[in-house]
């Protein structure tokens, strides 16, 4: 693997944990019963295949997934790992190399639903639009879990906490190169646009609640969280170091609880 790669897997692996707990389950029971059979399931973004092993459970009958991602290191780790059906039975597991942007219908070939997961976020407007249309003209219900709102809650509470969250959410729009990605509001332009093709939407929380037996992804969160806000605002660089001092301290002490909220989105025809 390249040394991003590396670092990509290590943060997937990770978070596994807690978004299993985290993503709508009643979300995914609603699109099981949208699936008709034989059962293919396309995974945009697939990453290491956390939504695979999650999800194939809860889907009915033998299932085929096509695991999409840029990166083909990943894909080799996530088809070392294949998801179990309902009856322990490993699902078959294809992957396929490229990019969201260069998505079309035939990309979908004889898909029953299209998943994605901690996706829509990075994407641009275009992306997601791409997205929704290519799904609707496959006819393939589509479950979208773990988009970021902006939205957290650490416990206690601290000044820094709302300026922090302001700044992560600018940086999060920032632009990189020719690209904007939609961040918090990835969720409402993925509504809006499945919406205006006729389908009917879904929407529902998928927190991560994160307490002491989560102090190593907190960690890493929590970093990355203030990083990323002083990457936006340099000015904050000061008090981002004593604030850090302060959360690791309530950390190390299993005092410190946090809550990044996300959120789910099924589309499906009416």
């Amino acid at each position: 693997m390249t040394d991003i790669a590396l670092v990509a897997a290590d943060w997937l692996t990770l978070r596994e944990a807690a978004d299993a707990r985290s993503r709508s389950r009643r979300l995914a029971l609603a699109a099981a019963r949208l699936v008709r059979e034989p059962v293919v399931v396309h995974d945009l973004g697939s990453g290491t295949g956390s939504m695979m092993r999650w999800l194939a459970p809860l889907l009915p009958g033998r299932q085929t997934w096509v695991l999409h991602e840029a990166d083909d290191d990943l894909l080799r780790q996530a088809a070392r790992a294949p998801g179990f059906d309902a009856a322990g039975r490993p699902v078959r597991v294809e992957t396929s190399v490229g990019r969201i942007d260069g998505l079309h219908v035939g990309s979908l070939a004889g898909a029953s639903l299209v998943v994605g997961s901690a996706l829509l976020d990075v994407l641009t407007r275009d992306e997601v639009e791409t997205i929704a249309a290519v799904c609707v003209a496959a006819g393939a219900p589509t479950l979208l879990s773990l988009t970021v709102t902006g939205r957290v809650r650490l416990i206690p509470d601290d000044p820094g906490d709302r300026v922090f969250e302001a700044a992560f959410v600018d940086h999060q729009h920032r632009a990189i190169e020719d690209r904007t990605p939609l961040g918090p509001d990835a969720v409402a332009v993925a509504v809006a646009s499945f919406r205006s093709r006729g389908w009917i939407t879904r929407v529902a929380g998928s927190s991560w609640q994160l307490r002491s037996a989560d102090s190593a992804l907190t960690s890493e969160w929590l970093e990355s969280w203030v990083g990323a806000a002083v990457d936006q605002r340099p000015a904050l660089r000061e008090w981002a170091d004593e604030y850090l001092q302060t959360r690791r301290r309530q950390l190390a002490a299993g005092e410190l609880r946090v809550a990044v909220h996300h959120a789910d989105l099924l589309a499906f025809p009416p």
